[in-house]
């Protein structure tokens, strides 16, 4: 497809529909990134809402996405984008569409990325230049043993204090077979939390909401 092309099909992708609630879902590179076609299927039955996914690279070894019903960005859409100046910037572009991101998982990689405003995939520039006035959710998600690490407390208190909302990981046995803290918050209680930060329709864009630890 040529550039144009492209840009048309971004544009009409992107194109925000009057009372409808856009969010953005960023999936990292853990293996609770499985649970992305279950997550965006449960955000759609939201009234209302409307999903787009941005993906890590490592992510998508998890998944496949012909079981995710939406759109699905990645670092090679940001690059084939853009080729002069008066083209579209991706991040830019999805950080105007989205009213709450939700980063489900967070891996301890982009963890520590984001903690430390490194910016250098797609999804860590949409992070980096979100709109802070808006929702922005996470859910860490890693093994036991890097969940305890010393630095992974330091990383999330990071990201709270920069207004960002923890969503919790839980304690069970996880896929490497170890058990502990460190699977992903269940996709049932990331749907509510992403629903209750929502912006009202009939209210202002800006809404507040908090951690369920």
């Amino acid at each position: 497809m040529q550039l144009n092309g492209r840009v048309s099909c971004l544009k009409t992708d992107l194109l925000k529909s009057n009372g409808t609630c856009r969010v953005l879902v960023g999936v990292t590179g853990s293996v609770a990134a499985l649970k992305l076609p279950l997550l965006v299927s449960q955000l759609l039955q939201l009234p209302g809402v409307d999903v787009r996914v941005v993906t890590t690279e490592h992510a998508k070894h998890f998944y496949d996405p012909a079981e995710v019903s939406v759109k699905i960005y990645s670092d090679k859409d940001e690059w084939e984008l853009w080729t002069e100046r008066s083209d579209p910037v991706l991040h830019i572009e999805l950080r105007r569409w989205a009213d709450l991101l939700v980063v489900a998982p967070l891996d301890a990689n982009t963890l520590g990325k984001i903690a430390n405003g490194i910016c250098d995939n797609l999804l860590t520039c949409v992070v980096r230049a979100w709109d802070t006035s808006r929702p922005l959710l996470f859910c860490p998600a890693m093994n036991t043993a890097m969940w305890h690490h010393p630095i992974t407390a330091q990383q999330v208190s990071k990201l709270t204090e920069f207004g960002y909302v923890e969503i919790p990981c839980v304690a069970k046995k996880l896929v490497c077979g170890d058990e502990g803290k460190g699977a992903m918050a269940e996709v049932s209680t990331i749907v509510s939390v992403v629903q209750q930060c929502l912006p009202k329709q009939d209210e202002s864009s800006q809404t507040t909401c908090t951690s369920t630890s």
